[in-house]
């Protein structure tokens, strides 16, 4: 299996303008399926579509602070290109790091490779959203308001059952899809009015109910923490009426959805084909030009 992917060279470099649009970008998390959102992103931006805020869960959190620094590609170039480095994911990271992604490795060795546009990213308002592992409750960290936002994105995107709690701010956080699975909600009550959700599943995909197995697995690992517990047991029942919530909010242009254009079923969390990967980042580049005329019109460009 090729360790790159074939069409890495070619992958988009640039940067965004500075103009900002008002509203929110609000970003799903999904692992590696999260690359359909950098094919998402990397569109908007050359387009010209850089929303003021940005709020991301899990890898919607990392894809969302390469999209608020404006960095065309940079999210696509790092995860085709690195996914089999055993310091970004897999056992070493798990021992060095308590995670199975190596947040040391992005946001420390990738700086003299890739470097990241801290100045550009410090221009927009930014949201990285954990589980609060004691309590089971969302915290929406905002990068103005939070000593360390890349701790809470770290903490965001850092996965049950194979990682450790990160702390930030004296709470202790999973990944933010154990309370929230897409926080368009939040950029409801902050008063937006032009929200983009990009989805990381396709538009008749739900989640399954845990089963029994499954649930004896989660009392048993997190035996000691029953918010986490019930919030993991209770995920497909959440995400199922999230998903109801937002076709209904779609269908009156409340928020305007993007999402795959095919099952992803295919696609692992931890997908390590990486033809796939990048066939992947190319379909959502296809599905956000299919429907930029139509984004351009709810964001009233046209």
């Amino acid at each position: 299996m090729d360790k790159i992917f074939s069409g890495w060279d070619a992958l988009p470099k640039g940067y965004s303008s500075d103009v900002l649009t008002e509203g929110c970008l609000v970003l799903e998390g999904g692992a590696f399926r999260a690359l359909y959102s950098s094919g998402v992103t990397d569109v908007l931006m050359e387009n010209g579509i850089n929303m003021s805020c940005v709020c991301g869960v899990s890898a919607g959190a990392l894809n969302g602070a390469n999209y608020a620094s404006g960095q065309i590609g940079r999210s696509a170039r790092i995860n085709l290109r690195y996914r089999h480095d055993k310091n970004y994911v897999g056992f070493k990271p798990m021992f060095t790091e308590g995670g199975v992604i190596g947040f040391d490795y992005i946001f420390g060795n990738l700086e003299g490779i890739d470097p990241f546009d801290y100045e550009a990213f410090g221009k927009r308002r930014f949201v990285a959203v954990t589980s609060d592992v004691d309590t089971g409750r969302t915290h929406y960290w905002e990068k103005d308001n939070c000593s360390d936002i890349f701790q809470a994105i770290r903490a965001s995107a850092s996965m049950p059952y194979v990682s450790m709690p990160v702390e930030v701010e004296g709470t202790y956080n999973l990944d933010g899809g154990c309370s929230v699975n897409i926080p368009y909600n939040w950029a409801i009550r902050q008063g937006y009015k032009k929200i983009i959700v990009v989805k990381t599943r396709a538009a008749d995909y739900r989640e399954p109910s845990a089963s029994d197995a499954a649930v004896k697995l989660i009392e048993t690992i997190y035996k000691d923490k029953p918010a986490l517990s019930y919030n993991l047991i209770h995920m497909s029942e959440r995400y199922n009426l999230e998903m109801d919530e937002l076709f209904y909010l779609n269908s009156h242009r409340s928020v305007y959805m993007i999402q795959p254009s095919r099952s992803l079923d295919d696609i692992g969390r931890l997908e390590s084909d990486m033809e796939k990967l990048g066939r992947l980042y190319y379909l959502g580049r296809k599905d956000c030009e299919d429907r930029l005329d139509d984004i351009k019109g709810y964001l009233n460009y046209l």
